[in-house]
């Protein structure tokens, strides 16, 4: 199993990033996937999640500080989920983490989507939004 995130860079505040995370060793009819992000000093944080789905684009989970901005979809065609982001902050700089927790659904509790409960991470792309 490979989950590779891509996509990250530098952007200037207001700017727009779109994330990849490419699949390899399941498929997106199987199980869910979440995007994290850690900044310096801070604690890996759940940003965005999409429930597995084999049509339609499976339900979504955002963190209160991305909603209306950030987007999650799936191409299940090429096994990859996309984290479109927009009007990007500087205090979205971090590095950003996809990952599944081999299941289908998206494990949030008391509106956090858990760390714990993913089996597969892959490596971080950074995204540095300056002002």
């Amino acid at each position: 199993v490979q989950l590779q995130a891509s996509g990250g860079g530098l952007v200037q505040a207001g700017g727009s990033l779109r994330l990849s995370c490419a699949v390899s060793g399941f498929t997106l009819d199987d199980y869910a996937i979440g995007w994290f992000r850690q900044a310096p000093g801070k604690e890996r944080e759940g940003v965005s999640c999409i429930r597995r789905s084999s049509r339609g684009s499976g339900s979504t989970y955002y963190t209160d500080s991305v909603k209306g901005r950030f987007r999650i979809y799936r191409d299940n065609a090429k096994n990859t989920v996309y984290l479109q982001m927009s009007s990007l902050r500087v205090e979205d700089t971090a590095v950003y983490y996809c990952a599944s927790p081999a299941v289908a659904g998206c494990p949030v509790v008391h509106d956090d989507l858990i760390a714990a409960a993913m089996d597969y991470w892959g490596k971080g792309t950074l995204v540095t939004v300056s002002s």
